[in-house]
């Protein structure tokens, strides 16, 4: 076998930014189990998770954009992909995408994968979704190879936007199980590092502080439900509207916002139901590290849940939409009484393992298909 047929190939991971989110934590998690030789670019915000990739040995670089029409930035893409001789790149979310596959189209560069991570039925990242940004999807997504969706439902979508249906491939989301493995003292330790009465009632949610995630709904919600405190954690702009209004509603004391942290399994571990407000998600991979811990999950959208039967995760139950779901929901589990649940079949069909073999047989066939320079 020639030397060519064995080395790991070398891929350019491309990402609007590397602060705490979803979709950036799946990429460091992905390069932890990819059998590829990686490099990232950032196009902003190369933040906390930019750290921790650097920290697993995987070189970050960011190219400091300044905004969407920020064009400075793409010559900078190009001479690197054209300086680092890459047989794949792979982008991910929307900014990234578009810029990244011009790049690698004029950087030489054939071989183009692009995960969709956050595309709702009307909002892309939680902005809404227009004529135009819709066109300019579509249009570079023919300089690609490949387009993955993140669930069967992300999928459809991109079918219905035109995107050719062999184009698209269902690459689900990944964990890592073990991480988010429930132990008795890291809830007892985790409640008194936060201040949280250890017999308290816990309600969690977790994800970026953006109107889309509706965790308004879910403040309001625990302040109609007395004998529950929520553990909300992550940033964004509504940060200081929930603050707010859990004053007005004179649940400060039980309402605690802990910010961005890497530290999810310890929080997770710490709540007795975690909570998913949002009306539209393209995955729900909080959902799934929460099934993960062993909690009962109640969720308004996760195709992570919904795209499977209903025997793959027997912990999560899906909701209405409204507040007074919600809380008629939440009294029935504080009824219940905290109790964790034995890890469903559904987290380990979502084992990251599978996520990243599934994407190597992508870089595999991309490769092959589309030669990764032009001679």
């Amino acid at each position: 076998m020639s030397p060519e047929a064995t080395r790991r190939p070398r891929v350019l991971h491309v990402i609007t930014g590397l602060g705490i989110g979803g979709a950036e934590q799946q990429l460091r998690l992905l390069l932890r189990h990819l059998g590829a030789e990686c490099e990232v670019v950032a196009l902003r915000e190369a933040g906390v998770v930019a750290e921790g990739i650097r920290a697993d040995g995987t070189p970050v670089v960011d190219l400091g954009m300044g905004g969407n029409r920020d064009l400075r930035a793409l010559p900078r893409l190009v001479g690197l992909m054209r300086a680092g001789r890459y047989d794949v790149v792979h982008t991910h979310l929307y900014r990234a995408c578009v810029y990244g596959r011009v790049a690698a189209r004029l950087a030489g560069v054939r071989a183009v994968v692009a995960t969709e991570h956050s595309l709702g039925e009307s909002q892309i990242e939680g902005r809404p979704l227009t004529r135009g940004t819709r066109a300019l999807y579509r249009g570079t997504e023919r300089l690609g190879t490949a387009t993955v969706a993140v669930s069967a439902t992300v999928a459809q979508r991109l079918e219905a936007w035109g995107v050719p249906a062999q184009r698209v491939h269902l690459v689900p989301n990944g964990i890592d199980p073990d991480d988010f493995r429930f132990a008795p003292a890291t809830r007892a330790a985790t409640r008194a590092q936060l201040g949280l009465a250890q017999d308290a009632f816990v309600v969690g949610g977790v994800g970026r502080l953006v109107p889309g995630k509706r965790f308004d709904t879910l403040v309001r919600a625990v302040a109609a439900t007395p004998g529950t405190d929520l553990l909300l954690a992550g940033d964004g702009p509504e940060r200081p509207v929930l603050l707010a209004l859990a004053a007005k509603l004179r649940a400060s004391g039980r309402v605690h916002l802990v910010g961005a942290t890497p530290d999810v399994p310890a929080l997770l571990a710490a709540m007795d139901v975690f909570v998913s407000p949002s009306r539209e998600e393209a995955f729900g991979l909080a959902v799934v590290e929460a099934l993960a811990s062993g909690l009962p999950v109640l969720h308004v959208a996760c195709p992570a849940v919904d795209d499977l039967p209903a025997s793959h995760a027997p912990g999560a139950r899906r909701i209405g939409a409204t507040q007074q779901d919600l809380v008629s929901a939440l009294r029935a589990q504080l009824e219940a009484g905290a109790r964790r649940f034995p890890v469903p079949r559904a987290v380990d069909g979502y084992h990251i393992a599978h996520t990243a073999d599934r994407v190597m047989a992508l870089y595999t066939a991309a490769a092959a298909t589309r030669p990764g320079r032009k001679k």
